[in-house]
């Protein structure tokens, strides 16, 4: 079991980050919100997932040892493999999806790329008693600021959504849908949170298909 890796970044790519560890490079996968905040040669710590397939080792990437948990005990759900449950923390954070899980959410559920309705009841109901409550409530509001999706949504939206299988010309579009709702924030004098943008993103797309 790989728990994390620890050291330079040594290239980016839409869905992986490379990392050196002790001279050999580490491709890790990573959802677009874990990546946006990863730099080429800068220091990085990843938690880390192992996926093993009779045909292939995938190390899945996380912020932190939350998110891993979270994805680890979403694939405890049947039909839920690694690839579906990095797109679900990659549209929700884990506490959001705590959250929708605790409250019978089935949009929140929907909103992920590859659940529909009937799809989201099934996982309501299997995830009920796995994920536990929200525990960014009980954190300090300096620590809740701090975990604020940082500058640059445009940016991390578009990587985002080419992280969940859009094109970019379908990413750009879908920006624009919401960059009314972004500035409206920035004129308030507040950056836009990227995870609600996203939502109503890909809404617009599902729409438009």
């Amino acid at each position: 079991m790989i728990s994390f890796v620890s050291g330079p970044v040594a290239a980016l790519t839409p869905d992986h980050a490379v990392v050196e560890v002790g001279g050999v490079g580490m491709a890790v996968r990573c959802a677009p919100g874990t990546l946006a905040a990863l730099r080429v040669g800068e220091p990085a710590r990843l938690a880390t997932s192992l996926v093993v397939r009779e045909e292939s080792l995938t190390l899945y990437g996380f912020a932190d040892d939350d998110e891993r948990q979270v994805f680890e005990l979403l694939q405890t759900a049947s039909g839920v493999g690694p690839r579906l449950a990095q797109a679900m923390l990659a549209v929700h954070a884990p506490d959001a999806l705590r959250a929708a899980v605790a409250t019978g959410d089935e949009k929140a559920l929907t909103a992920v790329p590859g659940i529909g309705k009937k799809g989201a009841q099934k996982l309501l109901l299997e995830l009920k008693d796995r994920l536990g409550p929200p525990v960014g409530a009980a954190l300090p509001p300096a620590q809740r600021s701090a975990a604020a999706p940082p500058p640059g949504w445009s940016e991390q939206l578009v990587a985002a959504l080419v992280g969940l299988g859009y094109q970019p010309r379908e990413a750009e579009q879908a920006v624009e849908t919401v960059r009314p709702q972004a500035e409206a924030t920035l004129a308030e004098g507040a950056q836009p949170a990227v995870p609600p943008l996203l939502r109503a993103a890909l809404q617009s797309l599902n729409r438009a298909r």
